[in-house]
């Protein structure tokens, strides 16, 4: 029967195997423990490392979508305060309207109000060039163009073409409404829209005369109240679209913080047990040092005693 025997250098070599091999435990939980991160590496956990990247990934477009509505939410609030400053304009006009049909100012109250219809309709035109971010929201996509001209003629500048924000995959909104289709360009282009309306209603006044004055109290005013009602269908057409991004903004809130709770509880480390790890390691390593250095010692001089 043969027997092995058992060298120091071999018991040496087994200690610090053993050695290294706890040290090595004890540096992984430390790195846990600096970085808070169960894997630092794919070796780590190659599965984990896998399912890490597919959640921030989705987190990403998660944010992406997220930022286009805010981005849409804001383009909505330039939209809707524009439109209300304009809605405000024209109620004015019709009390200016129905004030001077009635006749009981003469010709010089209808003057006057025909000034500050003239006015109106350039506090109008400033309302339309409203822009957001350096856009212009009712330009369509020629968002670098001033839709009106402030002082100068009626005409519409811009295009017609929607301007689009993605909400999530496959779905998207459009944020601009075509506001041309309610001012229109004015007299020039003699359309019936708003801008016509107000520069016929403009002239009516200054004519004075009793064909004039039939006009304001019907064909002017019905003309009026037929383009307020337009502008209110843009208003209501915004606001559905501003609901609609606060319910998409909810929503993606939510995925957000339940994808964010999967990515942490895939790569991330519980703190309590890696803690208690680490405890038991360094107790562990202490022990083995202690251990070796028992075993390990200056093998000659012993065995000469």
């Amino acid at each position: 029967m043969s027997t092995t025997r058992v060298t120091d250098a071999m018991l040496s070599r087994n200690v610090l195997a053993d050695l290294n091999d706890v040290s090595a435990r004890l540096a992984s939980t430390q790195r846990v423990m600096s970085s808070g991160k169960r894997i630092s590496q794919p070796s780590d956990d190659p599965y984990g490392t896998t399912q890490a990247i597919d959640l921030r990934s989705e987190l990403s477009g998660v944010q992406q979508y997220e930022s286009n509505i805010q981005d849409a939410q804001s383009w909505q609030q330039v939209t809707d305060s524009a439109l209300g400053s304009i809605s405000d304009a024209v109620q004015r006009v019709r009390e200016l309207v129905v004030g001077a049909a009635n006749d009981a100012g003469g010709q010089d109250a209808r003057n006057a109000a025909a000034s500050e219809i003239d006015q109106l309709v350039e506090s109008i035109k400033t309302a339309a060039n409203s822009t957001y971010a350096g856009r212009y929201v009712f330009a369509g996509t020629a968002t670098t163009t001033k839709p009106y001209t402030v002082g100068g003629p009626d005409t519409y500048a811009g295009n017609t073409a929607g301007i689009a924000r993605q909400l999530g995959p496959g779905v998207s909104v459009t944020v601009n409404v075509d506001l041309s289709s309610v001012l229109g360009s004015g007299q020039s282009a003699a359309d019936g829209k708003l801008l016509d309306t107000l520069r016929t209603i403009s002239a009516d006044l200054r004519t004075g005369t009793p064909a004039s004055l039939n006009a304001l109290r019907s064909t002017d005013l019905q003309s009026l109240d037929t383009n307020f009602d337009a502008l209110q269908q843009l208003r209501a057409q915004t606001g559905a679209l501003g609901n609609r991004l606060d319910l998409a903004s909810t929503r993606l809130s939510q995925v957000e913080e339940t994808t964010t709770q999967l990515l942490s509880n895939t790569e991330d480390a519980d703190m309590a047990k890696t803690l208690i790890d680490f405890s038991t390691q360094q107790a562990v390593y202490t022990s083995a040092l202690r251990a070796g250095a028992n075993i390990v010692q200056n093998s000659l001089l012993d065995f000469l005693k």
